[in-house]
């Protein structure tokens, strides 16, 4: 008996009882669509004093996307940037993972591949455009090759940088327990590097949406870089605003994707982290 009054009395000196106070970290869903809405009342705002042909403001910009949905316009345009970028993108990733898992694990192909790697990831891709433009011509393809160029290196080299951070005593201890080489890969190295791989697929899917909408810019021909440069020509500031934003979004969707996917694949990172 005294024990539990000694129980009770020590609840009653923490004062348990008390709500939890209220703090912003406790509800970060709820201060991002804040936030969100108010810059899309200011922009509403100061958007309407600023002249339509430097700036122009939500509720126009959603008028302009009705329009173009009803013309089948963007969508059309979409779909044939979304084609070139899912063929490019995906080739960059595949043969990124591939060649940095090679180079990460293996010293010969390392001296063997990185003056090349290197080098090119150094050269801006904007100044190969020309060059490929004229190999591909204005078509297709050379938007692919584009878009390609664009997303390879950055997965490629953090998947390198994961491979190279993975402790040696962890490949000596899966050797000492009879592991093979391809255990090895696929138990070790490639569950270690996954968290670098991920971080470089976000990365690479910003970088490729960048090297589509140039590489359309340069041809001018169809796609959504195609409808940038027709509408800035027009000074169809409302229109122009359109393709802006629906790769803006796509960025972002891509971005979340990929970090989903990430938690599903390396849950045991989240459990890692610091804050």
């Amino acid at each position: 008996m005294a024990l539990n009054v000694l129980e009770e009395r020590a609840l009653a000196e923490l004062d348990l009882s008390h709500e939890r106070p209220f703090r912003l970290a406790d509800h970060l869903s709820s201060v991002r669509a804040a936030s969100a809405v108010v810059v899309l009342l200011l922009w509403e705002i100061f958007g309407r004093q600023i002249n339509p042909l430097f700036l122009s403001y939500p509720s126009a910009i959603a008028r302009a996307l009705l329009q173009l949905l009803n013309a089948g316009e963007i969508q059309r345009q979409a779909m044939g940037s979304l084609q070139v970028f899912a063929v490019g993108l995906s080739g960059a990733l595949v043969l990124g993972i591939i060649v940095g898992l090679l180079m990460g694990r293996y010293r010969l192909a390392e001296y063997l591949l990185d003056p090349y790697v290197y080098a090119l990831d150094a050269t801006p891709r904007v100044a190969l455009i020309p060059l490929l433009l004229l190999w591909f011509g204005l078509g297709t393809s050379s938007k692919i090759a584009i878009v390609f160029l664009s997303g390879l290196f950055p997965v490629l080299m953090n998947t390198f940088s994961g491979v190279r951070t993975v402790s040696a005593h962890l490949v000596d201890t899966g050797r000492a327990y009879g592991a093979r080489e391809g255990q090895i890969f696929t138990k070790i190295i490639l569950p270690a590097a996954l968290p670098f791989i991920m971080a470089g697929i976000r990365l690479a899917v910003g970088r490729a949406l960048i090297g589509i909408i140039t590489a359309e810019m340069f041809t001018a021909v169809t796609g959504m870089g195609a409808l940038l440069v027709r509408y800035s020509s027009a000074l169809a500031t409302d229109k122009f605003f359109v393709p802006v934003i629906f790769l803006a979004l796509l960025g972002v969707g891509l971005s979340s994707a990929v970090e989903k996917l990430q938690k599903r694949l390396a849950p045991w990172k989240e459990t890692e982290r610091a804050l």
